[in-house]
């Protein structure tokens, strides 16, 4: 039976990105990077909805990137009604069925941990039914309170969060993972 991990960057009031702000915030520092690269290496699939795919891909086409050329090679699902293969990132697999009856069977066939990027939409349904074993949060110190984009947690379900690890990275961000469970 497989995992499913959520992984998220946030501001710290809680949102994945904002206007006229570079990725990670411009925080970005060797730890969080040596970090990226340890997890991309481990063994395990992608999970997205289709926003995510899209702006994925086209960040992928666009840099040249070392965590992004891992990310080319790890199998990837994108759930979407919408996109149609073939899609243009390698490894990239479309699922047009139910999201929670998917990843359901997903956990019980495969061995191969799953974890979710970005995809705030896609995780707040999959925490909703409980398929959610692990989040994962990199909290970066910015707050974005008049420029945030994509509030992380509207609406979310009320969750119980049992810590089991933390660290920082490069004395300023913070990961915390977390077990949740439905409260």
């Amino acid at each position: 039976m497989s995992t499913l991990t959520i992984d998220l960057f946030s501001s710290l009031d809680g949102f994945a990105a904002a206007e006229d702000w570079p990725g990670y915030w411009g925080k970005e520092g060797p730890e969080l990077m040596a970090w990226l690269e340890e997890t991309l290496a481990e063994d395990h699939v992608i999970v997205m909805g289709a926003n995510t795919y899209r702006t994925m891909s086209q960040i992928v086409a666009e840099e040249e990137d070392p965590t992004f050329a891992r990310m080319a090679e790890i199998p990837k699902v994108v759930f979407s009604k919408t996109l149609k293969p073939p899609l243009t990132w390698a490894n990239t697999q479309v699922v047009a069925e139910d999201a929670v009856t998917a990843l359901r069977q997903m956990k019980e066939e495969n061995s191969a941990p799953l974890r979710t990027m970005g995809s705030i939409s896609l995780n707040k349904v999959l925490l909703r039914e409980g398929l959610v074993d692990t989040l994962q949060l990199v909290v970066f110190p910015v707050v974005t309170g008049q420029t945030g984009l994509q509030p992380i947690f509207a609406d979310w379900p009320d969750l119980d969060l049992e810590l089991v690890t933390s660290r920082t990275f490069d004395g300023r961000m913070q990961l915390l993972r977390y077990v949740p469970t439905l409260h």
